[in-house]
């Protein structure tokens, strides 16, 4: 499984990327928005992990742009967003599912 880890916190990305590589699957890290929908486009990713802030585009804008092009992988939201008007408008834009940080 290839998975692409959208995060711009390096201590963040490093400890997620860290742990699904343990578990065997193929991981890329991309720090920005621009960064990691350029990603998304280039390679058949199996699963997309987004945060929501991040330098340049953000997550939401990241989302909208790769579902609005037809782009159909799971995507799995994780950020500090708690609030349930950013969960609500998150799942709309087509996020598969939504979990805040800090996470177990």
């Amino acid at each position: 499984m290839q998975i692409l880890v959208i995060e711009d916190d390096p201590t963040v990305g490093s400890f997620v990327s860290r742990g699904l590589r343990e578990h065997g699957w193929e991981v890329d890290l991309a720090a920005t928005g621009d960064e990691g929908e350029q990603l998304a486009s280039a390679k058949p990713y199996d699963l997309v992990i987004l945060d929501m802030r991040l330098p340049g585009k953000s997550g939401l804008e990241v989302l909208h742009d790769l579902r609005g092009r037809g782009f159909e992988r799971p995507v799995l939201v994780l950020t500090a967003q708690d609030a349930v008007d950013a969960k609500v408008n998150t799942l709309r834009a087509g996020a598969d599912d939504y979990v805040t940080k800090p996470f177990a």
